[in-house]
């Protein structure tokens, strides 16, 4: 099997920080240097789902090399005219393009967010057996997961424990998307088709490894604290029970109080009898209390 990545889970578990309102996706491309030092735009009240910063995803970094390498092999190995080319590059943008939609989709609906990502996830798979299939037909070698190829381009998504350290591998999570394929033109820019297909073999291995982990984590979430629909009527509820409180407080205050129970009287109308039509103050615990008084005591 091709390689398989342990990279760290932990900047992709989930796909929106709670702890941050504002969205780093929308204040440009951290590739580019332009972009780099604008101010984040004002957080405006939204209080149940921040989404936002799907371009700091691992998943969806290692995603974008996918794309961008599958592009350039299709170009370079694959007929341009057959459908293989066009489906694997279809499959390759479905599973980037997906990771963002799904992690927008988020803020409004914790089922599309769901359901986008295991779209993402099953391009990829798709895309997987493609590069399979390829190296199969044409009897050209696949990495094993343990083989020192694998490992090495593992090696590359490491995060560097001390930055001082040169001889560490480079962050990827940290580059710019030319810098970050870089990293990796080794592998993906080779004259070799079979190197350049299991180069990308494990990252799909990656980047699969990596939506598990945040599809296990929406779920988890879900379960924990509800979708956002669920947020949304919990606050509705609670919106309900104030207002029912204060009508509460106002009819405390203006209506009278039962002379048998004690209970808050209700403005009745006679539906019967000599006063058929005419207003009453009735109980409003009717028919266990029948106590009323008439509008104006004398």
């Amino acid at each position: 099997m091709s390689g398989s990545s342990s990279s760290s889970s932990s900047s992709s578990s989930s796909s929106h920080d709670p702890s941050d309102p504002t969205d780093p996706s929308d204040h440009g491309d951290p590739s580019d240097p332009s972009d780099h030092g604008k101010p984040a735009p004002p957080a405006r009240g939204r209080k149940l789902r921040p989404v936002g910063g799907y371009r700091h995803l691992r998943s969806f970094q290692v995603t974008t090399l996918i794309y961008d390498g599958t592009v350039a092999f299709c170009e370079r190995f694959i007929d341009g005219r057959s459908r293989t080319h066009d489906q694997m590059v279809q499959a390759a943008r479905s599973g980037r393009q997906n990771i963002a939609e799904g992690n927008r989709a988020g803020g409004t609906s914790s089922k599309s967010e769901l359901h986008l990502t295991n779209v993402a996830r099953a391009s990829l798979e798709e895309l997987l057996l493609d590069f399979e299939d390829y190296l199969r037909q044409r009897r050209l070698p696949q990495w094993d997961k343990d083989s020192p190829e694998a490992k090495a381009i593992r090696a590359v998504g490491w995060h560097r424990n001390d930055p001082s350290d040169l001889s560490d591998p480079a962050d990827p999570t940290t580059t710019g998307d030319y810098a970050r394929r870089d990293l990796y033109a080794t592998w993906l820019d080779h004259e070799n088709p079979a190197i350049r297909a299991n180069a990308l073999l494990c990252l799909i291995h990656q980047a699969n490894y990596l939506l598990d982990q945040q599809i296990i984590a929406m779920e988890q979430d879900f379960i924990e604290g509800g979708g956002y629909s669920e947020q949304l009527a919990a606050a509705r509820i609670a919106q309900r029970n104030k207002d029912r409180s204060d009508r509460t407080d106002r009819t405390e205050q203006n209506f009278p109080a039962c002379p048998l129970c004690g209970k808050i009287m209700a403005l009745r109308t006679a539906r019967q009898g000599k006063n058929q039509g005419s207003q009453f103050w009735g109980c409003t615990g009717y028919p266990d209390c029948k106590g009323a008084t008439s509008l104006d005591p004398k």
